[in-house]
């Protein structure tokens, strides 16, 4: 039987040991359970989430009771049932935080009842992405590191899952031993990433150094990635970086300058959130995948008018960005219909949820952004590699 018969809703902790939301959704033979994530460099047309007594208390009087009775397998139902008890674009009366975890959890608890895995429940199971790992971090991620947000590696000639994450793994630590070689000391910042107080061609530099040793050593291509967060250093005229200030042009060239001078293969967010523009003018001057986060936030309507525009060419995919399931289908199927890669993404503020992981095989996205250390983000990485145990392939990359 896949009928809803329970749901519970509660507090938890997430990796910046913020609270956050937590649903558990039983059926007579099933069982899911999905968290919700936390941005801390959040776009300004995501979804809303609540303040966590709120949400719970909302959730308890006006969302539970009406999910008692209905089919966790029809998804779409569910999903167009929590838009309707909102009643808002943006969950801003039931929180975006309450509607993800509980589209996801739905989805778990279906799977569960059908005996499935999650992802092919879900899809038909695309091939496993390559992760896409931070190993050097400032912005919001470490205040006084670096002044773009990651720096991060994509190994590109992996074919196995394992493969790919240990050599994320070996890149990590090469870039600390090289830190220590420089007498550099740093912590981490949210993400796991190291976060040294040096400048951002300081970390292309020292980066692009591990990744030499290690594709040296394992045999096959690493490649360097960055999350600019342009956003976040927008005061509205300028950029605001620590050694200077520049204007929108100064930004387009200054990445373009990046982009070939450590032959970056994937920026995302290299101007702020509402310049499609400008975006448009990057991606026509290279061929490296130009991604947006801030700029599509998960949002079909927001992807389809950078499409219209030439604006990216790539969509960073976060469910908590848009609320549900059906919704971030619906956006990495506008993407993909169009030559779109999609990225699937933690966030910043992770738990051990390993939904993602399952999300980025059955809706096909090549690539997932989900760091490198830390147990919220190992989390979906072994997950993968069980994945990978029931026959999934590798995803092609170029």
């Amino acid at each position: 039987m896949t009928t809803i018969e329970d749901v519970i809703v509660r507090g938890i902790s997430d990796s910046r040991g913020d609270e956050t939301i937590e649903v558990d959704i039983y059926t007579k033979n099933g069982f899911g359970r999905a968290a919700a994530p936390s941005g801390a460099s959040i776009g300004g047309f995501e979804v809303r989430a609540l303040p966590i007594p709120e949400a719970i208390s909302k959730a308890k009087e006006n969302v539970l009771p009406r999910l008692i009775g209905q089919d966790a397998t029809v998804q779409k139902d569910i999903d167009a049932l929590l838009h309707e008890l909102d009643g808002t674009e943006n969950f801003s009366n039931i929180g975006g935080n309450v509607a993800v975890a509980i589209s996801m959890a739905v989805a778990k608890a279906a799977a569960s009842s059908l005996g499935r895995p999650l992802y092919r429940h879900l899809g038909l199971g695309q091939n496993l992405p390559y992760p896409l790992g931070n190993v050097i971090g400032g912005g919001a991620h470490a205040i006084g590191g670096t002044d773009i947000q990651e720096f991060l590696v994509l190994p590109i000639g992996a074919r196995s899952m394992t493969d790919a994450v240990f050599a994320n793994s070996l890149v990590h630590k090469k870039v600390k031993l090289l830190l220590n070689k420089r007498k550099i000391r740093c912590g981490k910042g949210d993400e796991g990433a190291w976060a040294p107080k040096i400048s951002n061609d300081e970390a292309l530099s020292i980066i692009s150094e591990a990744i030499g040793e290690v594709s040296d050593y394992l045999g096959f291509k690493i490649r360097v990635a960055v999350d600019v967060a342009a956003t976040e250093l927008w005061n509205g005229s300028s950029y605001i970086y620590s050694d200077v200030h520049r204007s929108r042009d100064d930004q387009i060239q200054y990445i373009e300058e990046l982009i070939d001078q450590y032959k970056l293969y994937y920026v995302e967010d290299p101007l702020q959130e509402q310049d499609f523009e400008g975006f448009a003018k990057i991606t026509s001057n290279t061929r490296c995948l130009i991604c947006g986060d801030d700029l599509f936030v998960t949002n079909a309507r927001r992807i389809n008018q950078g499409i219209e525009m030439g604006a990216a060419n790539s969509v960073l995919i976060k469910p908590n960005q848009i609320g549900t399931l059906t919704d971030t289908h619906n956006a990495i199927n506008t993407a993909k219909s169009n030559g779109y890669v999609c990225v699937m993404s933690h966030r910043s503020g992770e738990t051990t949820d390993e939904t993602i992981a399952h999300l980025a095989v059955a809706f096909g996205t090549p690539i997932i952004k989900t760091g490198i250390v830390g147990g919220e983000r190992t989390a979906k990485l072994n997950e993968l590699i069980r994945i990978e145990e029931l026959g999934e392939n590798m995803a092609e990359l170029v």
